[in-house]
């Protein structure tokens, strides 16, 4: 029986331990012990926290492993890449996790390779931005986070909320610096895709919608998107570019770009993971056929992945619960279309203010037979457009 290790252990990483076991794959998982779904689930628990690489390569060793993975985090990338390397299994370069999970470097690298990407300056004080042209609006972020963390616009100069948001920032990131960035006016989605020995291969397009400014919180993902075929065809290009030059060649990747209004693609960031928040474990399969997540064990496993369709197309969404709102359109749709609705889970009670993702308060899971039947059922209906 092959033997697989899984780094992190929390609801996002259920459907690929979950997978690799109905492919009779013994399962290793790794986290810091906290009663997570994963722990349960797992063939094989280990309570060493993800950012313990020496510890986990050890135990892998000992273990005998004949591949390592995780979905939808780039802090657990680190770990994977790194243990894939040591034990000559398949994964991606250290250069590729510098680049990949650092927000600085990964702009750096985008500049030198031509990649369209907004300008972008590291700084740890207010200070490092004297003298430099800035436009604004801004963008503050820290260089080593995902998932909304510690994100802040700034329509307008001002010295004080400044020097907050870079704090803000810093306290948010691991590295305590913050990236300050002009701010890219359109409509933005993410892309995912998935590399095998450097090839690329286009799965899906997903829909985005937040909270807006000033902190961009993910509220809702849809897919498939209502898109010209032209304009589906820049975007691989400019995205496969860009993975090149990440130096990505095996493994999911997540591209977040927007379009602007004179419908030109910008580079946002690039991760070399699946989409979380349930884009690439349930949204890509629903509305593509391609089991992705049994692609990526695959691929972990040094076994050249399998993208054929083997179910039916459907739209696929997810809404995240932030508000009471958002429970009344949940109710709304258990009263007019139950067949609509997968899953549903709420993380703890709804207490206290949604700050960044992972304050959010649960999400429920949604399939139809096309988008528009979803369109009741999400945010900022505005955003779902057509895009030439």
């Amino acid at each position: 029986m092959k033997k697989i290790a899984v780094i992190g252990a929390s609801c996002w990483q259920e459907p690929l331990i979950k997978k690799a076991k109905t492919m009779g794959i013994e399962t290793h998982v790794f986290a810091w012990a906290a009663n997570d779904v994963g722990e349960e689930v797992a063939d094989y628990f280990y309570p060493i926290s993800i950012t313990e690489k020496e510890a986990i390569l050890k135990k892998c060793e000992e273990i005998g492993i004949d591949g390592i993975c995780s979905i939808g985090s780039d802090l657990a990338m680190i770990t994977v890449n790194y243990v894939a390397e040591k034990l000559g299994l398949t994964g991606n370069s250290q250069e590729c996790v510098k680049v990949s999970t650092n927000k600085h470097f990964m702009r750096n690298c985008f500049e030198k390779n031509s990649d369209p990407s907004p300008k972008s300056i590291l700084v740890e004080t207010e200070e490092d931005l004297n003298g430099i042209n800035i436009t604004y609006p801004i963008i503050v972020k820290p260089v080593d986070r995902s998932g909304s963390r510690g994100i802040t616009k700034l329509e307008h100069e001002h010295a004080a909320k400044l020097k907050d948001a870079i704090e803000y920032a810093k306290e948010q990131g691991f590295e305590k610096y913050a990236l300050v960035e002009e701010f890219v006016s359109g409509t933005e989605y993410s892309v995912e895709c998935i590399s095998w020995h450097g090839l690329h291969y286009f799965l899906s397009i997903t829909q985005k919608f937040t909270t807006g400014s000033p902190h961009f919180i993910e509220t809702a993902h849809l897919e498939p998107v209502t898109m010209d075929s032209r304009m589906v065809e820049k975007i691989k290009n400019v995205v496969f570019h860009a993975l090149n030059s990440l130096h990505i060649e095996n493994g999911a990747s997540h591209s977040e770009v927007k379009i602007t209004d004179g419908k030109e693609i910008m580079i946002i960031e690039i991760g070399g993971r699946m989409g979380g928040d349930s884009i690439g474990s349930h949204l890509v399969e629903w509305s593509t056929g391609i089991d992705y997540v049994r692609a990526v064990i695959q691929i972990a496993l040094g076994e050249e992945p399998d993208l054929d369709a083997h179910l039916p197309l459907s739209a696929a969404a997810v809404r995240f619960i932030m508000s009471e709102e958002d429970l009344e359109i949940l109710e709304k749709i258990k009263s007019e279309h139950p067949e609509y609705l997968i899953k549903e889970v709420f993380w703890r009670r709804m207490q206290g203010q949604v700050t960044d993702s992972s304050t959010r308060f649960g999400f429920y899971l949604l399939k139809a037979p096309n988008i528009w039947d979803l369109e009741p059922y999400l945010p900022a209906l505005e955003n779902i457009k057509l895009v030439y």
